[in-house]
């Protein structure tokens, strides 16, 4: 190799990529505390947090230590929460009935945090199927092979004004029923809550990436041969993954329709479509980086298949910069805590 030997080029990229200090001062794109949403999930009793097997490192949390999470959120700069139920079987129904009781575990769970920590942000799901017998996310009609949209809008907005009164900032309709953005407008309008946001999920996919999510709260799988679970079949009202121009469509209806935030869900598999939609709306866009992605990311890392720190981190990056203002994760705490230790 010659030493004299030198290329006689004025650009060199690499001046940038010399030293961490030097990565960090021309880094195009950073995730802070501010853009996070942290999803919880919630149970009955005075027994802590228990463990979620499919979601190592995330818990089912009781009210009592869903407020010490909260102080602990807070002290690290996550000043937002989406709560989650895990519904007793025994208050499910085919109708949802439990999703309009005023003090249910969802809405206790809301107003017991407004009360403690009013600077925390709460995102309350609008969704019935934590309270269907049958895990879908609307009243099943007669003969059980469809949702009932207008039946399930009208309970879906009824939810919306529990969780309002409750203490909700924002609420957040994840069912993908057709016209529920205005219905739940109309409904909060209606009764002065016109300060109550709402965060439309508006490109909700038919994922295979639930699944950890469903065993979280207790969702009904439909069962497959030999007892072995099978998730429900939701291609009915969530999008179909092969399709970006719906997605479109679905965004532009929402924002119509009154959504203040707007939402791509799954994450990490859908960065395209996030794109897509932050070149199509004024509104802030929101990704949910869903519990499949984390449990890979979680148990590849586990395996010491790869380095959990870089690769949660990247992931979140990705989302950010892809074009998501508000990324909802369950490594939320985990990322700021380990970003500001370096």
């Amino acid at each position: 190799m010659n030493e004299n030997f030198k290329l006689d080029i004025k650009q060199r990229p690499r001046r940038l990529r010399r030293s961490e200090a030097m990565l960090e001062l021309c880094a195009e794109t950073r995730v802070e505390a501010s853009d996070l949403i942290l999803p919880v999930f919630l149970k009955e009793g005075k027994s802590g947090a228990e463990k979620i097997t499919s979601m190592p490192g995330v818990a089912r949390h009781t009210i009592d230590s869903l407020l010490r999470l909260c102080e602990s959120a807070l002290n690290s700069g996550i000043r937002a929460i989406a709560p989650f139920p895990q519904v007793p079987t025994r208050l499910k129904s085919p109708n949802a009935d439990e999703a309009l009781n005023e003090k249910s575990l969802a809405n206790r769970a809301i107003s017991a945090v407004k009360r403690r920590f009013p600077e925390m942000l709460v995102a309350a799901d609008i969704a019935l199927d934590p309270y269907t017998s049958h895990g879908h996310d609307g009243i099943l009609a007669p003969d059980g092979a469809s949702i009932l949209n207008d039946e399930t809008v009208e309970v879906l907005s009824g939810m919306a004004l529990m969780a309002a009164r409750a203490g909700a900032d924002i609420v957040a309709p994840s069912d993908m029923m057709d016209g529920r953005i205005g219905a739940i407008r109309a409904a909060l309008d209606e009764c002065d809550f016109q300060n109550t946001a709402i965060m439309a999920y508006s490109a909700k996919y038919a994922s295979a990436f639930y699944g950890p999510f469903r065993d979280a709260i207790g969702s009904a799988p439909a069962q497959g041969k030999g007892g072995k679970k099978k998730y429900l079949d939701k291609r009915g009202y969530q999008l179909n993954p092969s399709n970006a121009r719906e997605a479109l469509r679905e965004v532009l209806l929402d924002e119509q329709e009154g959504a203040d935030i707007v939402m791509v869900k799954p994450a990490g598999p859908y960065l395209d479509i996030i794109s897509k939609v932050k070149e199509s709306t004024n509104l802030p866009v929101a990704a949910y980086q869903v519990s499949g992605e984390y449990a890979m990311i979680r148990a590849a890392a586990d395996k010491g298949w790869i380095d959990l720190n870089r690769a949660r981190n990247e992931s979140l990056v990705a989302i950010k910069r892809a074009g998501a203002d508000i990324i909802l994760t369950y490594f939320a705490q985990d990322y700021i805590k380990n970003t500001r230790l370096g």
